[in-house]
């Protein structure tokens, strides 16, 4: 798209669109996005809050926190599998592709319990704005082919990493397969794009319920996390009998797989679970019923 001064997609108040229905007549929408991502130790890492740092001021390797983030792919996500079973939770895991390399144990697991694989880039040390237009490209075809390669099928739904996009990001996307994408996290109910042939679809993404923001950037205690999950439910419910709204959780196996953290999603779940008419989906269920509740 050309640079201009408001997304590609039309501005309609919340309050101004027709009623969205989910299925069995549900409120709330809720799907669960564990970032499952990959960093070589040859990487220069995030530090300690999470912020990008510069090439030429990083030392590699940055032990401590490549370790940090190993422990989610070593322990962490097999915590979070282990809950999200429990519930019936079939999660949609954004995917950094170099995993499949490395780590195809999670892939063979995270297929087997039925999850939904999106498209994150090849590594979290990668952003897409930090690459000319052809690197762009590249880098997100070859994400893409790599995890459909691995799992026998392609995503349709993609997170950048760091939910980083440039002008030609969504023109690339959807010449890649991609039919929605969760970096525009400004909605409750997932929107039409002005992009793509068909029309690209934006699905409702957290900031706020997402471990990183809390934990890192505003501090949260773990209690805190967990009281935010089920306030941010209570208001979608409740809004959710005029028209369906959507809920995601985000979560990174390195952070809330931890022993201290899981007891926060673990209880959030078990309250928002124990609530009837919430639909427990996966991203491309909520977008695949939304597009056909356009077309009825």
């Amino acid at each position: 798209m050309q640079p201009q001064r408001y997304g590609p997609f039309e501005y309609v108040p919340i309050h101004r669109r027709p009623k969205l229905q989910w299925p069995g007549g549900a409120r709330v929408a809720l799907w669960v996005n564990p970032n499952i991502e990959f960093f070589g130790l040859d990487d220069v890492m995030p530090g300690t809050v999470n912020e990008r740092v510069p090439r030429e001021h990083a030392r590699v390797p940055n032990v401590r926190n490549w370790s940090l983030r190993d422990y989610g792919n070593r322990v962490g996500v097999w915590r979070i599998m282990e809950t999200l079973t429990r519930y019936g939770i079939r999660a949609s895991a954004a995917l950094n592709s170099e995993l499949c390399i490395h780590h195809p144990e999670i892939i063979e697991e995270a297929s087997r319990l039925g999850w939904e694989l999106m498209g994150h880039g090849q590594t979290n040390a990668l952003r897409l704005n930090e690459m000319s237009p052809e690197q762009e490209r590249e880098a997100i075809f070859e994400a893409l082919d790599r995890i459909e390669a691995a799992c026998g099928t392609r995503p349709v739904g993609w997170l950048g990493p760091g939910l980083a996009e440039t002008w030609n990001t969504l023109e690339y996307l959807s010449q890649a397969g991609i039919r929605y994408v969760c970096d525009w996290a400004n909605d409750d109910q997932p929107y039409t794009m002005q992009i793509g042939s068909p029309p690209m679809v934006s699905l409702p993404y957290s900031v706020q319920t997402n471990d990183v923001p809390a934990y890192f950037d505003m501090k949260a205690s773990v209690p805190e996390f967990e009281r935010t999950l089920k306030a941010q439910f209570d208001t979608l419910y409740r809004e959710g009998a005029d028209s369906g709204r959507v809920m995601a959780i985000a979560v990174h196996p390195f952070l809330t797989g931890q022993p201290h953290r899981i007891g926060a999603l673990d209880s959030a779940l078990e309250y928002i679970c124990s609530h009837e008419h919430v639909w427990l989906a996966t991203g491309r269920e909520i977008v695949d019923h939304y597009q056909r509740s356009l077309a009825a």
